[in-house]
């Protein structure tokens, strides 16, 4: 069983480098990345589509000319306070809660928002659900999502930045008879 994760097109706020907001749209080099996407698209194969109910996830939906139900677990970490924020306009807007997020980002709690260990668990709950079917499942989502989807193959949601998503790419994690791996990360 393989579920293929494709991350959203560049959108407004990864341009900007901004902790993205719920409501941002791809760019024009975001929906061309999703056309290329499109294409290598083909040579998968998947039963189901799941999509984030972001903006730009249902927008890469659209592009890539699929159908699919939105699912929660597989939006991107809330931000809380950090929302819509580069991160030198929150750390000087918010310098003590950016001090206790650099100081331990898997068990502290944005206000307002989510620990990375929170997130993992809603991604581990997604995908523990799956990892018993045979089935092939294609999840349009977000590089966070992504990179715990990685980290929950090896169990260890301390491992989320030993990975990259970059815009519109494929990755594709196995499971066969129980066993995880990632099959190919980051394909563009």
């Amino acid at each position: 069983m393989d579920l293929i994760f494709i991350r959203h097109g560049q959108s407004e706020d990864n341009l900007d480098k901004r902790m993205s907001r719920d409501f941002t749209e791809l760019t024009p080099i975001g929906i061309e990345q999703i056309k290329r996407t499109r294409e290598m698209l083909k040579d998968y194969t998947f039963d189901t589509v799941y999509c984030s109910p972001l903006k730009r996830t249902v927008q890469t939906m659209e592009v890539l000319g699929l159908e699919g139900m939105l699912d929660d677990r597989i939006r991107e970490m809330n931000w809380g306070i950090f929302t819509g924020h580069t991160y030198e306009e929150y750390s000087i807007k918010y310098p003590i809660e950016t001090a206790q997020w650099n100081k331990d980002p898997f068990k502290y709690t944005i206000p307002g928002g989510e620990s990375i260990y929170k997130t993992y668990d809603r991604v581990k709950d997604f995908l523990d659900g799956f990892s018993k079917t045979t089935e092939n499942i294609l999840s349009v989502t977000h590089e966070g999502i992504i990179r715990l989807a990685c980290s929950w193959v090896i169990d260890d949601p301390e491992t989320f930045f030993r990975f990259r998503a970059e815009n519109g790419s494929i990755t594709v994690i196995s499971v066969v008879d129980g066993y995880k791996y990632i099959r190919q990360l980051n394909h563009r």
